[in-house]
């Protein structure tokens, strides 16, 4: 009887292990379709040049940027194709881990992890969007206001990526706070009206944390502290229905 059991354990083992495998392989060729396709259009090239918009909109007439590296016109591009075939991608990849997860988890369960997904997602899609649409070119426009006329502005391609990627990830991760907020209140980790109670705190978080993440300009940790605290307060105002929504049925009677 016990070499029976084991069997059967070892055998749902092994189906959870191949299970992994296909939805990890599904993934990956998400991926690689993404990455095809935005290699053959718009292309490597003209990704970069929509990512530059923003500062070549605020630099003189006729300015351009430079690479300093001999492979960086390249490099540069590519590692943006990637990186965007990625975000494209990420709900395809999203879906796998569900899928695989969600025949161990009960209905209430489901009703917890479905819609943290798909918000989180969202919400980090919705950070980097914001970043690019509404920020940078008014982050840009006024540090060069700043520039000495005896000065030369001609950034760095590689450079350029690399503040673009760190400003995008802290507006992604911080357009996260509701989510944050959902999570603490549905373990028990805290309350609402504790959370409430602390809010002046918060607030004063939230400037810190974009002074830390952002340019050393107002416009820019302004553009991330505001929009923090307004996810904040989303995030109290949705907490207690999502926690009425998710309950289990004995804990809701």
């Amino acid at each position: 009887m016990s070499d029976k059991i084991e069997h059967g354990a070892e055998e749902t083992f092994i189906s959870h292990l191949v299970e992994l495998r296909d939805r990890l392989v599904k993934a990956v060729y998400g991926l690689a379709a993404a990455c095809i396709v935005l290699m053959l259009w718009p292309g490597p090239a003209a990704i970069y040049d929509f990512l530059a918009r923003p500062m070549l909109a605020s630099l003189p007439a006729g300015s351009k940027m430079i690479a300093t590296g001999v492979i960086s016109p390249f490099l540069v591009p590519m590692k943006v194709t990637l990186l965007l075939a990625f975000m494209l991608a990420l709900p395809w990849i999203l879906y796998q881990v569900w899928a695989f997860v969600a025949p161990g988890l009960y209905t209430h369960e489901k009703r917890l992890v479905a819609p943290l997904v798909i918000s989180s997602s969202l919400l980090f899609l919705g950070g980097v969007a914001f970043c690019y649409f509404l920020v940078f070119g008014r982050v840009f426009k006024f540090i060069n206001e700043f520039s000495p006329a005896s000065i030369s502005i001609a950034p760095d391609i590689e450079n350029y990526l690399d503040f673009i990627m760190s400003m995008c990830l802290a507006f992604g991760v911080t357009f996260e706070v509701p989510v944050v907020v959902v999570v603490l209140v549905r373990m028990g980790l805290v309350t609402v009206e504790k959370l409430k109670a602390i809010r002046p705190y918060v607030v004063v978080g939230a400037f810190v944390i974009a002074a830390i993440v952002t340019p050393p300009d107002i416009v820019s940790q302004f553009s991330l502290a505001l929009p923090m605290w307004f996810l904040y307060e989303l995030g109290l105002l949705i907490a207690p229905l999502f926690v009425r929504v998710t309950q289990s049925p004995d804990t809701a009677e």
